[in-house]
């Protein structure tokens, strides 16, 4: 199958406005037929964030974490060790690029994990986004906005031992979201957790949660709240979520509503299955053979 083919059949979804159903996930659900027109449309307004610049050096971390943006300017020794790059456990398939088509907002990602036989598998990773593209060796597959901070990102958790995702612990999934390393632990693990709501719908957990961040320059936690959801696809022993989050100040003032739609359109299934071999495209941009 072409790299259109695979396009087509995640973004299918997107554009009939669907909500999170199991049926909807099927790999036969989703495709559909296009000809020459629709695939110069798809890629024409594809924009790829893998061939951004670095992050410059100069990140000014506290700012990025209050409000999206990085003033630079010079930084301290500490500050320098904390703007080491968050680890969020995706690896993207070798020969893919993020992608997001800026007229609907669909955002596609080819990544590898593991499965339950101990082999590699590739899944299609997608989500609708009102941001773009965070660009940049800073980020993996993220999308944000950044005058204030509000956006989502994916993350891949470690094996869930062979758990449906109905049976995996809200626990689980928060130790791997907030873990030392991860994107929100800057200068520590986030503080005051709390889940607000878990529900389960078909093969999606949907989780609502607020935390607190540190700051460095003032020793202050800044509040947050976030949408989790996390699927395990077909085949594998790794659960994929997308959180999308905003300070708790913005949340209030109804950033909550586009991260509730940006949640709803979170797919993330089996890519078709080809002859090419699994690997892994490293944090620089080299491409890593699989076992």
């Amino acid at each position: 199958m072409t790299v259109t083919s695979k396009i087509f059949c995640l973004l299918a979804p997107f554009s009939a406005g669907l909500a999170l159903e199991p049926s909807l996930v099927s790999r036969r659900g989703m495709m559909i037929k296009t000809g020459a027109a629709g695939m110069a449309t798809i890629f024409g307004q594809t924009q790829a964030a893998w061939g951004a610049a670095a992050v410059q050096d100069s990140m000014d971390v506290d700012s990025f974490l209050r409000s999206g943006q990085d003033i630079g300017g010079n930084m301290g020794v500490s500050s320098q060790a904390g703007k080491s790059r968050p680890e969020t456990g995706v690896f993207l398939r070798d020969g893919s690029e993020v992608s997001r088509d800026p007229r609907s907002g669909n955002v596609l990602a080819e990544i590898i994990l593991q499965k339950n036989d101990g082999g590699k598998m590739a899944a299609l990773a997608s989500y609708s986004s009102p941001w773009p593209l965070a660009t940049g060796s800073f980020f993996d597959v993220e999308c944000r906005d950044g005058r204030n901070g509000d956006g989502a990102f994916l993350a891949v958790t470690q094996s869930v031992g062979g758990k449906s995702i109905a049976d995996v612990p809200d626990s689980f999934l928060l130790d791997n979201l907030l873990a030392p390393t991860g994107r929100f632990s800057f200068y520590g693990q986030p503080t005051d957790v709390k889940v607000k709501k878990s529900v389960t719908k078909g093969d999606y957990r949907l989780i609502d949660l607020s935390f607190a961040t540190l700051s460095q320059s003032t020793q202050t936690e800044i509040p947050r709240k976030a949408r989790l959801v996390a699927t395990i696809p077909a085949g594998s022993s790794q659960a994929v979520m997308m959180i999308g989050s905003a300070s708790t100040t913005r949340w209030n003032k109804g950033s909550d509503k586009e991260i509730f739609q940006t949640a709803d359109s979170f797919r993330a299934i089996p890519a078709p299955e080809s002859s090419m071999k699994l690997r892994k495209k490293d944090r620089g941009g080299q491409a890593l053979f699989l076992d």
